[in-house]
């Protein structure tokens, strides 16, 4: 069983509300992580992207995360160009990889038409695929740090694909909060820790790494269940021979699932 077990998640506890509240609810004890942050491209990212817009014309958006949706309107905002952004959005048909993301856009008033069954580069494919959106322009505001998996897939689809850089991934710079996740790993004191990207694996090695070699850090490893949330932050894992369960559902709450079931047949 879970009850009683520590838990960590790679995120920042303002991101991280919903892993606390089932972790809460099933008596374990929640470790928040922030292993990575957000670094702006500049304030030119809203005048470059609705540029692209207007010389691309794509059919579709594709937002990948909410924290692309974010950066972009409050750059707006500050710019004073958040209708204008609205409206460039909105000449497009916008999809949304899953629910927290299509809530951040339709908070800042643009409608989702479509969110994928899967919560991922592959379910947003398998979308265009039953769409049969063959020739038609795709465009998806996104990390730098992104790979080419999304863009080759949708290329193979038969759509004509634009990626749009907002920001960089580094990882976290105060890292003064991971003292006591640190010691509580090394006494053998957490059981679990779910990772939420493959930005969010590297960040945690860079982070882990500072104070202690990599086959200590292996060795503490081995002793704690790992879940990813996803099929790229597994193989990212495997980079670092880390050995992980993925899981079914690519949200936190599916991999918050996993790692119960983990502990379930423990």
């Amino acid at each position: 069983m879970i009850s009683g077990k520590t838990i960590a998640i790679t995120r920042s506890e303002q991101d991280s509300e919903e892993f606390s509240e089932l972790a809460v609810r099933e008596h374990a004890i929640p470790i928040s992580l922030p292993t990575i942050e957000l670094v702006s491209k500049g304030d030119e990212i809203v005048n470059q992207f609705i540029a692209d817009v207007t010389q691309f014309e794509p059919d579709y958006s594709v937002f990948m995360s909410s924290k692309a949706v974010k950066l972009l309107f409050d750059v707006a905002r500050k710019n004073s160009k958040q209708h204008e952004l609205q409206l460039t959005i909105a000449n497009t048909i916008v999809i949304a990889v899953g629910p927290k993301t299509k809530l951040a856009l339709e908070t800042e008033g643009i409608r989702v038409a479509y969110v994928p069954e899967r919560y991922s580069s592959v379910g947003v494919g398998e979308l265009f695929t039953r769409l049969n959106a063959v020739g038609k322009k795709v465009i998806v505001p996104r990390s730098g740090a992104s790979t080419e998996f999304l863009a080759n897939l949708l290329h193979k689809i038969g759509l004509e694909v634009k990626e749009n850089y907002l920001y960089d991934v580094r990882s976290f710079s105060d890292t003064a909060q991971w003292g006591s996740f640190k010691e509580k790993l090394t006494n053998n004191k957490v059981d679990g820790i779910i990772f939420t990207s493959a930005s969010s694996v590297r960040g945690f090695f860079e982070i882990m790494l500072q104070d202690r070699s990599e086959s200590d850090l292996l060795k503490q490893l081995q002793k704690v269940k790992i879940v990813s949330i996803g099929p790229f932050t597994a193989e990212e894992l495997k980079k670092f021979n880390v050995n992980t369960t993925v899981a079914d559902v690519h949200t936190v709450s599916g991999a918050f699932d996993a790692m119960k079931n983990i502990f379930s047949l423990a």
